[in-house]
């Protein structure tokens, strides 16, 4: 989302550009901006947010739109135009609700009504003056706000409802039903406003979680600089408790990393030299050297508040349709009004002054506060919620769709397993126990030195299991040599030592039917084996001997919350699948460890068609998990296309939404709060229409006058409003 500040230029970029709009808190809002900015010239598209508060533009090719001309129709419009530069969100949390515009006028409306009732009872003699003064000083800014929406070729806007209720109800001798009404209108925007700053401010605290300042390392000695202004190839100190000023690599040093701000996750990670850490996490204890990857307005965090702002201004189908209604909506019982207030008194006795109070009431509680508020005020919890766990989804229509899926395909490697081998079992081949402690120490000790200094997945593998277990130093290797395709070679404390594959071992020594059976069985399960022999020299003719010592198979083993999260889904009625591009028998050996159907040897294109297949069955909507690249034409060709990764570029970038915590659970509690957040959406919908439906009626037949109908139209309000908010206190309990 490229962004502009609104400085003194002489014209727009053509392309796709943001401005920030201060004012803008509900769907009524939003269609009054881009109504009256359409009507400009050259203009291709414009899409407004009251949610993330900013309007996106758009113009025609080859074009450009005079700043001047928007700016100007934005403030005529009763919107502010503010600059990039500006906190928007210190402001917000800064300020509370009565010190904002719509909450001044709240009190302003309020004292004036209170002292209106006083009057009416001290001095019965100032007759409906002083309700006349008091909606007359409420009614002004929402005038002035039809009249330009008006002016620009909008006429069915709330405020235009309101204000022709109100001075209608002035014209029939009601003033004071018009100024109670003027004063609810007013809460029922304030409230409308406090919801939108909430929603934004969810997501924009972000930005404070990276620090303003970072230590700049030059010449071998540190200066505090503003983080911004950090550009990569430059080194940071970062000190215990810091907050990382910027995505970089560590240069030099070993910490545990909170990474909590960043994808949720509570255990804090060892990080060291070579490793990757992100903007906003903290450094707990060791100073750390840190290398700047990525300049301060693309690093994680921005980047993550950059996506989900794209996402809360993305409309989800339901909210579109929402929108639809109220366009057609509108203008119909702004017609229905018209009948109301003309045909009684034509057929039948009816006053002219009934028939006007109830076309009026009806007005006003055709105002579509509540129902406009209801959906993108949900939508927008809901992603904020996401986002703040690690759940990043880009986009309405993305959150409704997640809590359809019927079906999950997932991959394996770096999705359901943790992407790299690690050692499972460590045997010994000699006579007596294979599983003696002792030698299968020994084993793992002599592996890991002949390992020693290799990058080969296997060897890291090894040398890693030794550190955990043993925590020593291993011995020194001499002469090490690799065995072109099949292992390594090498001198250890004097003794000649292999480690190979079973290939390879087959081709130079005899072994027992033993040996050769728990091979097969090991390799049955889909792991790979290592086997570390012993070569001495026996006789006087120098003929070399091998000894079997030991063998250690490795495998790329499933994430510790894989089973946990495939069960979250089993409860939730969604049924996991595993599609691999790896060897048949390793999928299916992982596929019945975690208990569920799996398929391996696919290509990505395979994976596509199973996909494709499933959702001509009738199997889906379907749900794909991978870490988009591998699996591009599989999430290209699910409904909901989900990528695994800790903050990185295919993470954020690629799929329909992006696991931040790199767990397998984050899938199950993706689609729970999907299904949370829709119903919290059907309750608001259903509040909204059938207080509506209900006063309507009610008020048609004047079986309910004004101040009930406003009241009650006023009341949804507030209800979507707090229901939408309480969304925001959503809490991943156990799933199912």
């Amino acid at each position: 989302m490229s962004t502009t500040t609104p400085a003194k230029t002489s014209a727009v970029s053509p392309s796709p550009t943001t401005l920030r709009v201060q004012g803008m808190d509900c769907g009524g809002c939003e269609r009054k901006v881009e109504a009256a900015l359409n009507r400009l010239n050259h203009v291709e598209h414009v899409s407004a947010s009251s949610v993330t508060g900013s309007v996106r533009l758009t113009a025609l090719p080859g074009k450009t739109l005079p700043h001047s001309d928007i700016e100007s129709t934005i403030t005529a419009l009763g919107y502010q135009v503010i600059d990039e530069s500006v906190n928007t969100t210190e402001s917000e949390k800064s300020s509370s609700w009565w010190q904002s515009p719509k909450g001044r006028l709240v009190i302003v409306s309020g004292v004036l009504l209170a002292l209106a009732w006083g009057l009416k009872f001290a001095w019965p003699t100032l007759g409906s003056w002083p309700f006349i003064a008091a909606t007359v000083v409420g009614l002004v800014p929402v005038i002035q706000r039809a009249w330009q929406a008006l002016k620009m070729g909008n006429p069915f806007t709330i405020e235009m409802l309101m204000s022709i209720a109100a001075l209608g109800a002035l014209a029939i001798n009601a003033a004071a039903e018009a100024a109670v009404v003027v004063f609810l209108f007013a809460v029922g925007e304030m409230l409308e406003g406090v919801a939108a700053a909430q929603a934004r401010r969810s997501i924009s605290a972000l930005s404070k979680l990276t620090p303003s300042t970072a230590r700049l390392m030059e010449q071998g000695e540190a200066r505090a600089v503003a983080a911004a202004s950090l550009v990569p190839g430059q080194r940071v100190q970062v000190r215990p408790g810091d907050r990382l000023p910027c995505d970089g690599q560590i240069i030099a040093g070993h910490s545990s990393i909170d990474e909590s701000p960043v994808n949720g996750e509570s255990v804090p990670r060892e990080r060291s030299e070579g490793e990757s850490v992100f903007a906003g996490t903290v450094n707990l204890d060791g100073v750390l050297e840190v290398e700047v990857t990525r300049s301060a307005e693309n690093n994680t965090i921005a980047r993550v508040i950059k996506l989900v702002e794209e996402a809360q201004a993305a409309k989800a189908p339901v909210a579109r349709f929402i929108d639809r209604f109220a366009f057609y909506y509108m203008p119909a019982v702004v017609g229905v009004a018209l009948l109301v207030a003309i045909v009684p008194p034509l057929v039948s006795t009816m006053l002219w002054s009934e028939s006007i109070y109830r076309a009026l009431a009806l007005l006003l509680i055709a105002c579509p506060c509540a129902l406009v508020i209801s959906t993108p005020a949900a939508i927008a919890a809901g992603l904020s919620v996401g986002a703040r766990n690690g759940l990043l989804m880009k986009g309405g229509a993305v959150l409704e769709q997640l809590g359809k899926l019927k079906r999950v395909a997932l991959d394996k490697t770096g999705t359901l397993t943790a992407g790299k081998p690690t050692v499972t079992d460590v045997e010994s081949l000699e006579a007596g126990s294979r599983l003696d402690k002792s030698r299968c120490a020994e084993i793992v000790r002599l592996a890991a030195a002949l390992e020693q200094g290799s990058s080969h997945p296997l060897a890291v593998a090894i040398s890693d299991y030794y550190d955990r277990q043993e925590g020593a130093s291993v011995p020194t290797v001499q002469g090490a040599r690799a065995l072109a395709g099949q292992g390594v070679a090498g001198h250890v404390e004097g003794r000649e030592l292999m480690l190979v594959s079973p290939r390879y071992l087959q081709s130079f020594t005899q072994h027992t039917g033993e040996i050769k059976a728990r091979i097969a069985a090991l390799e049955a399960q889909g792991k790979s084996l290592a086997v570390l022999i012993e070569i001495g020299i026996e006789g006087e003719d120098g003929i070399e001997s091998e000894r079997l010592l030991g063998l250690i198979a490795l495998r790329d083993e499933p994430r510790e919350d894989a089973r946990e999260g495939l069960q979250a889904l089993e409860r939730l009625g969604v049924q996991a699948v595993m599609l691999s591009g790896d060897n048949a028998r390793t999928v299916a050996a992982i596929g019945e460890q975690l208990g569920i159907e799996a398929e391996g040897e696919l290509m990505p294109e395979d994976k596509a068609q199973r996909v494709r297949e499933w959702q001509a069955q009738g199997l889906g909507p379907v749900g794909k998990v991978g870490d988009g690249i591998n699996d591009a034409p599989a999430l290209a060709a699910a409904e909901v296309g989900i990528a695994m990764g800790s903050g990185t570029d295919v993470a954020l970038e690629t799929a329909d939404a992006a696991l931040l915590k790199n767990r397998v659970g984050g899938i199950a509690e993706m689609i729970a709060l999907s299904r949370a957040t829709m119903r919290n959406v059907k309750t608001n919908v259903a509040l909204a229409l059938g207080f509506k439906a209900l006063f309507l009626v009610s008020t048609v037949l004047g079986i309910t006058g004004m101040w009930v109908a406003v009241m009650a139209d006023t009341g949804a309000t507030v209800l979507v409003t707090l229901n939408a908010l309480y969304l925001l206190r959503y809490r991943f309990n156990e799933i199912g």
